[in-house]
């Protein structure tokens, strides 16, 4: 099996750096059961990291039918809807998500990204749900660091920030990411693999024919190889989620890294957050 490192969050627990991303799942009934044995068949594989949200509609469902009889082995991400963030919204909307789930708690909650509810009400909905077992830490999703200094006002107890980031996605790398990794904050890498476009590219080809890997590997081995990086694939097919484990076995040269930042370099300004 497979050996998945973790990551230090600021309360001082740590979280695994590759866990199984839902966006999308749930969404067709006839995909039901070949997306709950995508996950089962991460978890056979030791992967405990599992990310959900309440928007990604009946995802939390089939997480739920997953992780039956096994949630104490898992580590469980949600997030709440900037429109459900008030403070009776926020814990609403997390006690609907657990009995999606069927779980009794969560160990990560995020606020899915900044709207118009002042960041004070949405924390003290997550200190509340925290006092209550509900959530064991709570963190936010989206969010750049104008907003990280804004609730860095409010509280200092944010455990992580889930962000897009990929090769084509590095603008995070200017400020963000610094930001975080002086606070012991992991970034949760949504995407990291460009919803696939990264599984077709020379440049990753090339490497990967070196690795005696796929595209897709490498493209989640560079985003792994970055320190306080999770990375949360998704896929429907148990198969591809044990290919994207292998990245993990795959240790990048400094040829290799030259190479990507030629053909993806890093930023050179500030970028606008990118999300999708």
């Amino acid at each position: 099996m497979i050996k998945i490192s973790q990551t230090k969050l600021p309360d001082g627990s740590h979280m695994p750096v590759f866990g199984l991303g839902t966006w999308g799942m749930g969404e067709d009934r006839n995909t039901f059961d070949a997306e709950v044995a995508a996950l089962r068949a991460g978890m056979d594989l030791g992967i405990t990291l599992i990310d959900t949200a309440e928007m990604y509609g009946e995802a939390e469902l089939v997480v739920g039918e997953a992780i039956s009889g096994r949630r104490d082995d898992l580590y469980l991400v949600s997030k709440v809807l900037p429109s459900n963030a008030s403070y009776e919204g926020t814990i609403g909307a997390c006690e609907n998500s657990l009995k999606r789930l069927g779980a009794d708690r969560l160990d990560l909650y995020l606020l899915h990204w900044r709207g118009g509810i002042p960041l004070e009400e949405t924390v003290r909905a997550f200190e509340h749900l925290q006092k209550a077992g509900k959530i064991a830490r709570w963190g936010v999703s989206n969010f750049d660091v104008d907003d990280m200094e804004d609730l860095e006002a409010v509280s200092r107890d944010c455990a992580a920030n889930q962000v897009l980031y990929n090769l084509t996605r590095r603008g995070i790398e200017h400020d963000l990411l610094g930001y975080c990794r002086e606070r012991s904050m992991p970034i949760m890498a949504y995407s990291p693999i460009e919803q696939g476009r990264l599984a077709h590219h020379n440049t990753l080809d090339e490497i990967a024919k070196a690795h005696s890997a796929t595209t897709a590997q490498i493209a989640l081995a560079w985003v792994l190889d970055k320190p306080g990086v999770v990375a949360i694939p998704k896929s429907s097919r148990p198969e591809r989620v044990a290919e994207n484990l292998r990245s993990l076995e795959i240790a990048l040269t400094d040829a290799d890294r030259t190479l990507l930042d030629s053909v993806f370099p890093p930023p050179r300004s500030k970028h606008p957050l990118e999300m999708i």
